[in-house]
């Protein structure tokens, strides 16, 4: 378990160090509050709402308000570097996987974020370019359903509504 921790931290800090060099190169000022930001987002194991940035933000930092967060996700966004995802009527953010994309199953009952290996989707890409000539953006693809927990426990009736 221990091993796992650090190696889970030593990627936490390397993604993290890659998305500084990535501002910097890019000639954006690393401010404090944009540090944070990212520092939140990037130990927050994903999947985290503005609020939750916000209050974690706002105890490092007192001086902190939430437009200075929307702004550093807003431009984080932008550049590539943090991912959106919608989870019931709220957006939530984590860091950009450098290793490729990820896509997300939602349930629309407990409102968990699951991840999604973009390899599930590639039958269905072809299929859209094949039949339709159509080349889909899947690069953030959210799928809203029932998890099997919730599934399991009834929660299929309590969802639908």
């Amino acid at each position: 378990m221990y091993s796992q921790s650090v190696t889970l931290t030593a990627i936490i800090m390397s993604n993290q160090e890659q998305v500084i060099e990535s501002l910097r190169a890019r000639g954006y000022r690393l401010t404090p509050q944009r540090l944070l930001v990212l520092s939140i987002i990037a130990e927050g194991g994903g999947h985290m709402g503005v609020d939750e940035v916000f209050q974690r933000a706002k105890a490092a930092y007192p001086y902190m308000d939430i437009a200075t967060v929307y702004r550093n996700l807003h431009l984080l966004k932008g550049l590539g570097v943090v991912t959106e995802v919608a989870i019931g009527d709220r957006l939530h953010y984590e860091l950009t996987d450098p290793n490729g994309h990820h896509h997300h199953m939602v349930c629309r009952v407990c409102r968990g974020a699951f991840n999604l290996s973009p390899h599930y989707l590639e039958e269905f890409r072809q299929v859209l370019t094949r039949d339709f000539g159509f080349e889909p953006d899947l690069d953030h693809f959210a799928v809203s359903g029932v998890c099997a927990s919730c599934h399991a426990a009834g929660g299929e009736a309590q969802g639908a509504g």
